[in-house]
């Protein structure tokens, strides 16, 4: 392949030099020589100009589609954080409400139990 694109190299310059040395050689006037080169690498500097503001097009859309990407992607993953989390918070609110109520159960008991405790000891204590 890289023998290739010097060969094409090779003669794409050569035939530069060959349009160059007719245009010198040439019987005309040599204003007119002149004019002939500066038209022509006119014309090669508005080419080159068209296709950097086309690649310059194409490097912007490339990158905005990649920026565009990019931040979807990341909207996703945010999304998925802010639902995991809201899960958690609701699931560890769910078990503190799961312990309160359990917490409350136990502390009623020992309080019954406590003041039936205590009615015993103050009915043994009246019958003694």
């Amino acid at each position: 392949m890289k023998d290739q694109t010097r060969v094409i190299a090779a003669l794409l310059i050569g035939a530069a030099a060959g349009a160059a040395l007719g245009l010198l050689l040439a019987p005309e006037k040599g204003e007119t020589v002149r004019d002939g080169i500066a038209d022509y690498i006119n014309d090669l500097v508005d080419a080159a100009k068209d296709k950097a503001q086309s690649a310059s097009g194409n490097l912007k859309e490339y990158s905005n589609n990649a920026y565009d990407k990019a931040r979807a992607k990341f909207n996703g993953v945010a999304d998925l954080v802010t639902d995991y989390a809201a899960s958690a918070i609701d699931t560890a609110q769910a078990k503190a409400n799961d312990l309160k109520d359990n917490a409350q159960s136990k502390f009623e008991e020992a309080k019954t139990k406590v003041k039936n405790g205590s009615n015993d000891l103050n009915h043994s204590v009246q019958n003694s």
